[in-house]
């Protein structure tokens, strides 16, 4: 049942936290400002975001699922993986490089919207809440993919969501602090070894779909050290995505992602030597 419990749980507090702190920065101005009355609308578009992630994840599902052949889902589901881990490769790096204006630009494109009226307002919140939402349902779908039962990666990304949403509670409050640069750089850390399993598992995906060559060629075959019905082999597997037998393709594509990725999204930036202070919070209410 526990099966990629974790990486799911690092996937659903990563994103969610980035979707609540833009969603506590909105509420933050609004009460700030003195325009209670426009918090429905933000709700509003919120809702609306998340009805379209949890209806996207439900057409990935219905679609895949309804593929008539085993090398259909094979090939959907390799395709999908490859396409998820570049779009949180993506946000990843984008919220590295924003994280320290995005309270401002967001405020501004807030204000903007406000002037415009009602529908705009709500319109804002949602993009700004979908973006995140989207691209979390579909590295969620493929990270849950590869697991033995759906049990465990659900259980997993729920209290993961739940954790960053008491989280950014917490933190709008002023009850805790914590260091968002410091936060976002170890979870961004990890999460690109998660998606480096990940898109290795596409690679072996596309080859059980015969789409590309090499399934019976190994790069090391340790099942014998390390049974994939073992606990620790489970463990593996649900974390890292690792699998005893491994091709050659799908080492050479892991290493291939995670050895530039990690690299650069590690690497100190020359531009913004300040970058280990905290993100700037939401504000608080008064």
């Amino acid at each position: 049942m526990l099966d990629y419990f974790f990486p799911n749980l690092l996937i659903g507090l990563r994103e969610g936290l980035e979707a609540a702190l833009v969603v506590s920065i909105l509420v933050a101005y609004l009460v700030k400002t003195d325009r209670r009355n426009r918090l429905p609308l933000v709700w509003a578009g919120v809702a609306a975001a998340v009805a379209l992630s949890v209806l996207f994840g439900a057409l990935l599902t219905y679609v895949v699922t309804g593929l008539d052949t085993f090398k259909q889902q094979e090939l959907a589901g390799g395709f999908l993986s490859i396409v998820a881990v570049g779009l949180v490769t993506w946000m990843i790096f984008w919220m590295r490089r924003t994280a320290r204006s995005m309270k401002t630009e967001l405020t501004l494109k807030l204000e903007a919207a406000l002037t415009m009226g009602a529908g705009a307002v709500a319109f804002m919140a949602f993009l700004a809440v979908a973006r995140e939402g989207l691209e979390t349902t579909l590295f969620f779908f493929s990270a849950a993919q590869q697991a033995n039962s759906e049990a465990g990666p659900l259980l997993g990304f729920v209290v993961g969501i739940a954790i960053a949403v008491v989280l950014a509670f917490a933190l709008y409050q002023g009850a805790v602090r914590i260091n968002l640069g410091t936060f976002f750089t170890w979870t961004g850390a990890l999460l690109v070894v998660v998606a480096a399993g990940i898109f290795a598992y596409g690679f072996h995906d596309l080859q059980e779909a015969e789409v590309l060559p090499g399934l019976n060629t190994l790069a090391f075959d340790v099942s014998a050290q390390i049974p994939p019905d073992s606990w620790y082999g489970t463990l593996l597997k649900g974390i890292f995505n690792f699998q005893p037998q491994t091709t050659v393709l799908q080492a050479i594509a892991w290493v291939a992602y995670v050895v530039p990725v990690l690299t650069f999204f590690l690497w100190p930036s020359s531009k913004q030597p300040e970058a280990t202070k905290p993100t700037p919070e939401p504000a608080t209410t008064s």
